[in-house]
This record gives C-alpha cells, sequence and structure tokens, in this order.
C-alpha cells in the first residue's frame, strides 16, 4: 500500500512521465492506464514467473536496464536480500525509487550505470535480470560477455525482441567454405532457421534505439556463445540460463590455425 499521501503520489507519478512500466501502486493507482500493452509488464511476467524461484531469500539480484523497477521490486518480494537496479535513465531511474517506496520496498537500490560499465560494481549476483535491452545496444554480444565475466554468479534471466524463425537450429561444428564437391556457398546461411541477428538501420516502432532483431536460433546461440546454458524457455522471448563455461575457450589461433606463421618461414 502506498506510503505517501494520494495526492502527493499522483502528482509525482504524472510528473515523472510517460511511463513504460505499469505498475499498480495501490488504491487504483497506475502509474501508465493508458499504457498501450496494458497492464505491462504484469502481463508478461504471469506467463513465465513460475520459472524462477519462489523463495530468494538470501539471494542477490541485479537488473539491468531496470526501467522503472517492475522486476526489481518483484524480486525484492520474493525475498531478496539484496536487489540493485541500474539503468542510464535518470527519469526511469526516479520512477522505480518511486514506485518501490510507494510500495514499500526501501531495500531497492538503483544506480546510474550501463551494462557495459558492470565491471565497476565489483560483486557477482546469484541472479541477473536482462529483458528488453540486448536489441538496444550497439554491441550486443560484448555486453553479454560482460555480464558473465563480471557480475554474473548463477542464474541469468534473459529476454529481447525477435523476429524471424522460431525454430530451433542445430549448426555445424565447423562450416565448410563451399557445397561439397562445388564452388557455392552451402546451403545453410539462406536457410531461415539459422542463427540471424537483423540490423534495424531506421526507427523500429517509431523507436530508432531498436537497432537489432535476432531470430530464436541466434538468441541460443549468442546465449551459449557467452557462457550462458540454457534451462528453461517458458515464453517465447524468455530464457532462464545457468552460468556454465565459456565454450569455444580452447579456441583461439594456435588451435585453429595451428601452422600459422609456417608459410612466412
Amino acid at each position: 500500500m502506498a506510503t505517501i499521501a494520494d495526492k502527493a503520489l499522483r502528482e509525482q507519478v504524472a510528473a515523472l512521465g510517460p511511463w513504460f512500466h505499469n505498475i499498480d501502486l495501490g488504491d487504483g493507482l497506475w502509474t501508465a492506464p493508458d499504457h498501450f500493452l496494458g497492464n505491462y509488464p504484469g502481463f508478461k511476467f504471469d506467463r513465465f514467473a513460475h520459472a524462477l524461484p519462489a523463495d530468494l531469500t538470501g539471494k542477490s539480484v541485479l537488473d539491468i536496464g531496470c526501467n522503472a523497477g517492475f522486476y526489481s521490486v518483484e524480486m525484492k518480494r520474493r525475498g531478496a536480500d539484496r536487489v540493485l537496479g541500474i539503468d542510464s535513465d535518470d527519469r526511469y531511474l526516479a520512477q522505480a525509487r518511486l514506485a518501490s517506496r510507494a510500495l514499500g520496498f526501501e531495500g531497492v537500490e538503483f544506480r546510474n550505470l550501463s551494462v557495459y560499465d558492470v565491471g565497476a560494481l565489483g560483486e557477482r549476483f546469484d541472479l541477473v535480470i536482462f529483458m528488453g535491452v540486448l536489441y538496444h545496444l550497439r554491441h550486443p554480444l560484448l555486453a553479454l560477455d560482460l555480464i558473465r565475466e563480471h557480475v554474473a554468479g548463477d542464474m541469468l534471466l534473459f529476454q529481447t525482441m525477435q523476429q524471424g524463425s522460431r525454430d530451433a537450429y542445430d549448426a555445424p561444428a565447423d562450416h565448410p567454405f563451399h557445397k561439397p564437391g562445388t564452388h557455392q556457398p552451402p546451403d545453410f546461411f539462406d536457410d531461415a532457421a539459422y542463427p540471424k541477428m537483423h540490423f534495424i538501420e531506421r526507427a523500429f516502432a517509431n523507436d530508432w534505439t531498436n537497432w537489432w532483431a535476432p531470430n530464436r536460433a541466434c538468441s541460443e546461440a549468442m546465449l551459449r556463445a557467452a557462457g550462458f546454458r540454457i534451462e528453461a524457455h517458458p515464453e517465447n522471448e524468455v530464457y532462464l540460463c545457468r552460468v556454465s563455461d565459456i565454450p569455444y575457450a580452447e579456441y583461439g589461433p594456435a588451435a585453429v590455425y595451428p601452422n600459422k606463421g609456417e608459410e612466412t618461414r
């Protein structure tokens, strides 16, 4: 229940608008009652909430790109000891602080920080939430690498906008340059299910920061390549992962090109 007088709270909510997270603050007050997606992200969370531990007592959570703090608050509601939400937009952070305070979750911390700067936190978290961010980034795989290297301690909750095929794809361990016995390129690159990252040069849905739209196979391949093992796929664009060994770590110039350099000897 709101801890701020109703009139003052309504005025503060209005002053911080528009809101992308439509959060129920109690007493009929929603942060974005005219949201074009309705009860967002609540209705989406309902589809995969069961995939997360119901009890996060003793756990730490990092919410990257926290926006107005919906997921940060939900993790605190599940008993997480430490919840840190980061975003690079000060208005979103102000919204998150207001919403968490109004709902009585004073223990949630919010900081202005980019995903590219997560190494500055100097700590690992039991659960990292990375939802609705990847497709806004100029360097998406770098972001996953940094999360894996610096802050992911156990679980990763990941979501990205996807376009194209929803089929999984079992890519070959090595990709031949040509079809066997020909000088023609291999067919798999033309397969709709092959991992593809669509680059959006101009605006998508009136948003110029929507740079990327991977298909399902690409999302999954990127997660694996960054060192995350997919444990659950509870909703079309949502994955629950565990930190795993970084694959292909044995790959490198000496492994891939064992004779490289000999041609100059």
